[in-house]
Order: C-alpha cells, then sequence, then structure tokens
C-alpha cells in the first residue's frame, strides 16, 4: 500500500488548496452575512453561486464521483486528501464542488442503478448542479438503526406506485432547489427482512408529498445541504419505472451508498480538525493566562499531542480503507469502513471540544466555527449508522475468526 500523491491527486491538490486560499475562506464571512439576510431561511447565500462557477472554471467539479463519464474518474484514494481539504470549510466547500451530501450519494446510486431515462432526468441536472435532491431512509416512528424496520409502505398499483408513511432527517429537502427525492419503503411486507425494501424517485412535486417541518441539528440549520426535513408521503403516486433497480433491491442500495458516504464523512471531518488544530495553534500562541502563554501551558501540550496522533493514525486508517475500496469493493472493505465510522467522529469530536475549551467563551460562540464543527462531529456518531450498530458488527466479526 502506497499513500504516496500521485501526479493526478498532486495537481488536484493543489488546485484545491489555492482555490480554498483564494476564494472559500474568504467567503466565509460573506456567506454568514447573506444567511442572515436571505428571507428564506433555507435559500442558498448567492456567493455559493460565485464559488461554483469558479471552482468549475478550475475543474473542481464532481471530484467524488469515481464513475466515468461523470465524475472526475478519481479513486477514493485519491479523492481522500481533497476531501480532506473540503472539510476545513464543511458549510461552503463541498457544496462550492459539488460534492455535498446528499446529492453526492444520490447521484452514486443514479450512476450505478439508474436506468437510461433515470440519468438523463435527474443524474444530468445534479451532475450540472441545476438541481439539488434528498434521500428519505430514516423514519420517526421506528428504530431505523435497523433498516428492517422501515414501515412507509410502497405498494403496486397497475402501471403507478403508491407510498403511504412518514420520513424525517431527510436530508436536502428543505432546499428551494430540490426537485427529486430518493425514499426508502416496504414493497413486500412478508418477504425476507433485507428483501422487503425498494427505493422509488419521487419528485418532490408530486401530489401527496408535504415537507412538513426543518429539524435542526443543535440549533444549527445546516442550510448549505438543503437542511434536514420530516416530510410526509399520503397517496402519492408515481409511475412504476420510477423504481430503482427493481422490487427488494432497496437494501442492496443502501449499501452502496452508505458505504462512500460513510468515508467521504470521515474524510472531511479530519479536515474540520485540523482547522481547530490551526486555530488551536494561533490562539495557544497570543493568549496569556497565569503569566504564561498557553502554549506553554502543560494541559494544552497533551491535548495538541494527543490530537496529531490520533489524527495521524485515522488518517492512515482512512487512506488504507479508501485503497481497499478501491482494489476488493465496497463490500471487501466494510470492517474497514465500519471501523473509521467508529473512530473518527469521536476523535474529531473530543479534538473539537479541547479547542472550544481552549477558546472559552469564543469557542461556545459563532465567533470561531468550532461550536458548529463540534456538532456537525456529534451527529456523525449517529448519522449513516450509529456507532452501536457498527461496533456491535464489528465485534461479530472480529469474533467469528
Amino acid at each position: 500500500m502506497d499513500f504516496a500523491l500521485d501526479k493526478t491527486t498532486t495537481e488536484y491538490r493543489d488546485r484545491l488548496l489555492d482555490f480554498m486560499d483564494a476564494h472559500v475562506h474568504p467567503a466565509e464571512p460573506v456567506y454568514a452575512a447573506q444567511a442572515a439576510e436571505l428571507a428564506g431561511r433555507w435559500a442558498t447565500p448567492p456567493v455559493i453561486e460565485e464559488l461554483k462557477t469558479e471552482a468549475r472554471k478550475r475543474g473542481l467539479w464532481n471530484l467524488f464521483l469515481p464513475h466515468e463519464p461523470y465524475g472526475a474518474g478519481l479513486t477514493n484514494l485519491q479523492y481522500a486528501p481533497l476531501a480532506e481539504i473540503t472539510g476545513r470549510s464543511p458549510k461552503i466547500a463541498p457544496v462550492a464542488l459539488n460534492c455535498a451530501a446528499p446529492d453526492t450519494g444520490n447521484m452514486e446510486i443514479l450512476a450505478m442503478f439508474g436506468t437510461p431515462e433515470q440519468k438523463q432526468r435527474w443524474l444530468e441536472p445534479l451532475l450540472d448542479g441545476a438541481i439539488r435532491s434528498a434521500f428519505c431512509m430514516t423514519e420517526p416512528g421506528v428504530a431505523s438503526s435497523d433498516a428492517s424496520n422501515i414501515s412507509l409502505s410502497i405498494e403496486r398499483d397497475g402501471e403507478e406506485y403508491v407510498l403511504n408513511g412518514r420520513k424525517w432527517w431527510s436530508s436536502g429537502a428543505l432546499s428551494p432547489d430540490c426537485e427529486i427525492f430518493i425514499v426508502m419503503g416496504v414493497t413486500d411486507p412478508d418477504g425476507h427482512a433485507y428483501r422487503r425494501q425498494s427505493m422509488v424517485l419521487v419528485p418532490k412535486d408530486t401530489p401527496g408529498v408535504s415537507v412538513e417541518r426543518g429539524l435542526t441539528v443543535f440549533g444549527y440549520d445546516d442550510g448549505t445541504h438543503g437542511g434536514h426535513a420530516e416530510v410526509g408521503f399520503d397517496g402519492v403516486r408515481v409511475p412504476a419505472k420510477n423504481i430503482l433497480l427493481g422490487e427488494g433491491e432497496g437494501f442492496r442500495i443502501a449499501q452502496e451508498r452508505l458505504g462512500p458516504g460513510r468515508i467521504h464523512h470521515c474524510m472531511r471531518a479530519i479536515g474540520m480538525a485540523e482547522r481547530a488544530l490551526e486555530l488551536v495553534r494561533e490562539r495557544a500562541a497570543s493568549r496569556v493566562a497565569f503569566g504564561r502563554p498557553l502554549a506553554e501551558q502543560g494541559v494544552v501540550r497533551e491535548w495538541a499531542a494527543d490530537a496529531r496522533v490520533q489524527l495521524e493514525a485515522l488518517r492512515l486508517l482512512v487512506l488504507k480503507t479508501a485503497w481497499l475500496m478501491d482494489t476488493v469493493g465496497n463490500r471487501a472493505a466494510m470492517t474497514e469502513i465500519q471501523a473509521i465510522k467508529v473512530a473518527v467522529p469521536a476523535a474529531v469530536e473530543g479534538i473539537l471540544d479541547h479547542a472550544i475549551q481552549l477558546f472559552g467563551g469564543a469557542g461556545v460562540s459563532a465567533d470561531t466555527p468550532l461550536a458548529e464543527m463540534w456538532a456537525a462531529a456529534r451527529t456523525l456518531r449517529l448519522a449513516d449508522g450509529p456507532d452501536e450498530v457498527h461496533r456491535m458488527s464489528l465485534g461479530k466479526a472480529e469474533l467469528s475468526r
């Protein structure tokens, strides 16, 4: 396993770092000011469109998608250091590069499993950044960490499917630019636990679809990524051709989607922690307490040392996971995918917690990005499967060796 950056990755990395320094980081206060003035809570600040235009000019577009001709054709190992860089400005950089969830996972699904008609209608405008999308899997009435519990019904009626049920934490659904939902539900209630589910494409404006409320994450809207919504489906009818891959394939599609999604989250989380450490270094060098700079306080040095050890080790595990996904496939790399999903968010949460502590009142305020980053890292311990589920699976695999 050679994790040295190849020529392609180095070229992308240099371009991306220049884009971040010249455009993304300066846009952060502009974004905040525009977001505060927007009439629509979930609307996208205009500066994002400016950044998207610049990113496309620089060839920094759809970097996440390895499926040619749709994406940049980068491998997971090539994309990993680039995703880490975007994590340094998680609200702005991923969406500026058209590499933001949930659109990334939805584009992967359509690229892998969509029919030519589905790709033309939905994948192409998503790849172009002309529309946004939502993913509807989690439900308020059941323990959705066990996907076999999903209860939204998808019933065949002639040449249509009829959907009834509720979803929440439907990422992307609140964006004014969202036009399509990928919805997971039950087509065969009596089938095998993991063959009951299917996924269908549901246009947002279909009669019977109601986006009822936005859900905040520790008080944050997560507006750049289209927010998170509770959505009702009441007698929603879509053509039978809107099904993805076929009846009973929902769980398989979900697993294919969540593998890359989990590693993308971990890559960006490491970038968040590196941004936090940069802020810590600046703060510790300039702030004096009890007659000495914070950088000379023993506990601060311990925090910095522990953070560096954790990040170097976790980065290597993420790169190994990316390499395995490229060489043996997502299914064979599942143990490593689960391992990073458990380890990275928890470690980054701890690093951010120490950074907040160092900054004191400024750390819990909106004057630094630390509090919002902490909220994102803490949420990752639930998103795409809670820690406990991944640990249960990892432990079972380990003890069955």
